[in-house]
């Protein structure tokens, strides 16, 4: 072997591939058995389910039995569709004749479905002083039912200020006054508490946050109902 020989297969060594060897002056190379293998979290279908045996189910959902993999793929291809493997980790594996890409679709349906109505409860502050003017007072009440009878909690800070912080009994008295006023619509979910210069309390909802939504929508289209109706 010549010096430049002897120096590219010295450098090729180093690389990170399995086997390098030189050939007629060419260098051909073994790749590592899983480099670039594609990552899949979908289930194993048709010829790649290789366990030898498998507990199958058919496409009416009926229960067939343990049958070998051979025999199952031969009953999917002979109707044209396919052995999706459904538990993997059940010994022997579970599969079932169907239809790969509807089940696909549907599945994909089904999860846009769960995405659109899922709802998300948001806690909502408000801030008091215990010297809090009347007017103000019905103010920040008014603001409380309404975010309570959208679904969402509402945390309340109760802030002392100077002298007050030596008579926090007259924020917790205001707050529980707060509590019984709005009791219609929500609760105490968490009593009120002393943190430093603030008092804080956290009503919840009486109704779940999928109620108040769902009144929402109906309110909404009732009134865009009405709106036409008038128009007419």
């Amino acid at each position: 072997m010549s010096d430049e020989e002897g120096s590219l297969s010295r450098g090729l060594a180093r690389t990170s591939l399995s086997a390098v060897s030189l050939c007629g002056g060419f260098v051909t190379t073994e790749a590592e058995p899983n480099e670039g293998a594609e990552i899949t979290t979908e289930p194993r279908i048709n010829d790649r389910i290789r366990t030898p045996q498998i507990r199958l189910i058919n496409y009416t959902g009926e229960q067939v039995g343990v049958v070998d993999i051979e025999v199952a793929l031969a009953m999917a291809d002979e109707i044209g569709l396919d052995l999706v493997e459904i538990a993997p980790e059940a010994n022997p594996p579970v599969c079932k004749i169907m239809d790969f890409g509807k089940f696909k679709y549907e599945a994909a349906q089904k999860a846009r479905e769960a995405r659109q109505n899922q709802t998300h409860i948001v806690v909502k502050e408000v801030r008091l002083t215990p010297k809090i003017e009347s007017h103000d007072y019905e103010t920040k009440k008014n603001a409380i039912e309404k975010f309570l009878k959208g679904g969402d909690k509402v945390k309340i800070t109760m802030k002392f200020r100077g002298r007050e912080q030596t008579r926090p009994e007259m924020g917790f008295k205001l707050l529980q006054r707060l509590a019984e006023d709005v009791t219609e619509h929500g609760f105490v979910e968490f009593a009120p508490k002393q943190e430093g210069r603030n008092m804080t309390m956290v009503l919840g909802p009486t109704k779940k946050k999928t109620e108040a939504v769902a009144e929402q929508k109906a309110a909404r289209a009732a009134a865009e109902k009405a709106k036409l109706e008038v128009e007419k």
